[in-house]
């Protein structure tokens, strides 16, 4: 098991997925403060400057412990949103999954494309055994869009969350090498 300090660029049919530099804070800034963005991962920081998102996405390569890649549209280069794996734990071979995908990339599979992407380098070229993550339960398009990539849900944290003065459900997921292994190339 190696660590996360190589950073790939992953080409799939409608997706790059590549490394991200500071330049691309400014268009990930206008992401995250996406209204669909907002409702599906909370609001932003309110210390999320200009300056700190430059620093932020400008040294996401130098980290050893997580993979964060900008996701872009193959067709146009246009930065559309993230896909992360972090909280890396060694001995365990296991990290937790996380993505955003802002407006100008919805609708197009290019979210589930790069899913499928990060979550296969992750089991085939960085040994991991098991990958995971939470959602929100009101998030039906990302829960089928980890479904397809083979994520199965073991269990909901009841009413973990209050939104907008609504108790709401994380749903946790999970996937494991030999069940990515055992999906035909067609499935993934």
């Amino acid at each position: 098991m190696s660590d996360f300090s190589v950073k790939p660029v992953l080409t799939g049919d409608r997706t790059v997925l590549r490394p991200f530099t500071e330049a691309d804070a400014e268009v990930m800034a206008e992401i995250i403060e996406d209204p669909e963005v907002v409702r599906f991962t909370g609001a932003p920081s309110s210390d999320l400057t200009p300056a700190r998102l430059r620093s932020w996405y400008g040294t996401r390569s130098e980290q050893p412990d997580r993979l964060d890649l900008a996701v872009t549209d193959r067709a146009t280069g246009e930065l559309v949103g993230e896909v992360v794996l972090y909280e890396w734990d060694g001995h365990a071979r296991s990290c937790t999954f996380r993505t955003l995908i802002g407006p100008r990339g919805r609708g197009r599979g290019l979210g589930t494309e790069a899913t499928r992407l990060i979550v296969g380098y992750g089991f085939e070229h960085l040994g991991l055994h098991r990958i995971e993550l939470e959602a929100y339960g009101y998030n039906a398009r990302a829960l089928r869009v980890y479904e397809k990539a083979g994520f199965v849900v073991e269990g909901v944290r009841r009413e973990a969350d209050l939104r907008d003065g609504e108790w709401v459900d994380w749903v946790i997921m999970g996937i494991l090498d030999r069940e990515w292994a055992a999906l035909s190339s067609t499935a993934r």
